[in-house]
């Protein structure tokens, strides 16, 4: 005994028919397709509360910085911004020489982002796109040494700078971190993935050389990424202590070594402190508020083209 089944076909519009009868699309489907999706009530919810914990610290900030010490110290503490702002930003900026103090900061913040996004750029384009010996193995040794505490190189690092004769001196920060391990390792994955092989070939097709393509090849297709490094690398410079407070001195340092004189005595003067910590975070308020969306929109632009 035989079955008779009646074979697949397909049907005008590309559908499959199975015995003789397309099997139609799913209605929703089709009302979906092509519609924005809109968030519901709880996300807007979650959203506005995890904005108000992260805005908190900087508002608190701000109430600290506009009051006295005193009130400071009261329970419950104010909640809203005092009348002093001006006075104790203007002791800040004096006694902690936070004008000196944002100089050395943004020589120091805007040579190491400038030098990460140039170096962790190359690196990861070669590591992704050239072919050499020892390739993977150099890999390697780079992400080992994102293991290392930096702690470790203290002694040493600061003896050779002692020998190079730049003690108390800005290079002697910014040398040390002209490049970041995490940098290259994030832009040569970026380049792994959102870099074709061709494009790269049809540049040496053409007679290009490697440095050529990475001028009007990588350059344009790495502005998304390039900003997120330059962004990410300048605020760690700015706000780093632990090593500038080794390397500098009061008579040459940069936001947050000056920010210490501030603490400095027996009684510390908390709205004075907050007034200046204030003063550090204004210029980081400004970068972001500037370029913030240029650099998320780069970012949702290459995600997309991705």
């Amino acid at each position: 005994m035989t079955t008779d089944t009646a074979p697949a076909a397909a049907g005008p519009r590309g559908r499959t028919k199975v015995g003789g009868f397309a099997p139609a699309r799913p209605r929703r489907l089709r009302q979906r397709a092509g519609r924005q999706h809109h968030a519901g009530p709880l996300a807007y919810i979650l959203l506005g509360f995890t904005a108000l914990v992260s805005l908190f610290p900087l508002y608190w900030t701000l109430v600290a910085a506009s009051t006295d010490s005193n009130r400071i110290s009261q329970s419950p503490p104010p909640f809203l911004p005092g009348p002093n702002l001006f006075t104790n930003l203007s002791r800040a900026w004096t006694e902690a020489a936070m004008g000196k103090a944002m100089m050395n900061s943004l020589i120091v913040a805007g040579t190491i982002a400038l030098s990460t996004v140039l170096f962790a750029t190359l690196a990861g384009f070669a590591f992704a796109k050239l072919r050499f010996k020892g390739r993977n193995a150099l890999l390697m040794i780079v992400i080992g040494t994102m293991m290392v505490p930096p702690q470790l190189g203290v002694v040493p690092l600061f003896m050779m700078m002692s020998d190079l004769g730049w003690g108390q001196q800005l290079p002697s920060v910014i040398f040390p971190t002209l490049v970041s391990a995490v940098g290259v390792f994030f832009m040569r994955q970026y380049f792994a993935e959102a870099l074709p092989d061709e494009l790269v070939e049809a540049g040496r097709v053409d007679g290009a050389h490697s440095l050529r393509i990475f001028w009007s090849i990588v350059m344009p297709i790495a502005r998304a990424p390039m900003a997120v490094i330059f962004m990410i690398t300048f605020v760690h410079a700015w706000n780093d202590f632990f090593w500038p407070f080794i390397a500098l001195d009061m008579t040459n340092p940069t936001v947050p070594v000056a920010l210490t004189q501030l603490s400095a005595g027996y009684v510390r003067d908390q709205s004075l402190i907050m007034a200046g910590a204030l003063l550090g975070t204004l210029p980081l308020l400004a970068m972001f508020v500037v370029f913030g969306r240029q650099i998320v929109g780069g970012i949702m632009q290459g995600a997309v083209k991705g």
